[in-house]
């Protein structure tokens, strides 16, 4: 059967604005239920393994999946004591889903281990996702000969729009939609809020919290295969 790993961000500071931050729960959540849902196993890690931060603004329990999540004391040990990425085989896994929230900005672009984990997956044939500001992960993942995994490819990720919207454009370290475009991927962007999962091959990328159940489902139709 298959497996997939979803990565969280380990990052908690939001900028210099003394505000936490983390991962945003519904782009761990929503996917997470999408894939086990269908029987698909599957393995949450953070950046920097234990305790991972959950931005305080995502934390609705009134939405479903977050209060399934929740209920299930297993689960939120994972979240508690989770590992790291650092340890993780790529042959395990046949999908790799990178969660969002702005706290990733800060903590994906560089990882060494984002890349390596996320361009082994997707090299054996697997599937590579991100959610929201879980793009992030995407901007520097280049090739061994310098190349960007992402260039003419389809993308999409919280827009500039979007990130004026909650009035972080000053705050986050980077624009993620110019810092794709300048990957030479061409990015796919709908009004804000809306469900937009753009798929290019085994590459699926979902703009915002909406767009989280739509890119679960996409990786689990094409696991199932």
């Amino acid at each position: 059967m298959a497996k997939a790993l979803i990565v969280v961000t380990s990052h908690a500071a939001l900028g210099n604005t003394g505000t936490t931050t983390g991962f945003w729960l519904s782009e761990l959540t929503h996917p997470y239920f999408a894939l086990v849902d269908k029987g698909i196993e599957v393995d949450i890690v953070s950046i920097a393994g234990g305790e991972t931060p959950i931005d305080p603004k995502s934390w609705d329990e009134e939405d479903e999946s977050n209060a399934r999540f929740l209920a299930n004391p297993d689960l939120v040990e994972q979240l508690k004591n989770s590992h790291s990425l650092n340890n993780i085989m790529p042959s395990d896994y046949q999908a790799i889903i990178f969660a969002g929230g702005h706290g990733t900005m800060w903590d994906f672009p560089d990882d060494e281990h984002v890349k390596r984990v996320a361009i082994a997956i997707y090299q054996q044939n697997g599937i590579l996702a991100a959610i929201c500001h879980g793009p992030a992960a995407l901007v520097n993942m280049t090739y061994g000969n310098g190349d960007h995994l992402i260039a003419n490819m389809k993308v999409t990720g919280f827009t500039n729009e979007e990130e004026e919207a909650v009035g972080l454009t000053g705050v986050v370290p980077f624009s993620l939609e110019d810092k794709l475009k300048q990957a030479n991927a061409t990015f796919i962007g709908a009004d804000a809020w809306a469900n937009n999962v753009v798929i290019d091959g085994h590459l699926i990328t979902g703009q915002n919290p909406q767009s989280a159940n739509g890119v679960g489902e996409a990786v689990a139709e094409l696991l199932l295969e």
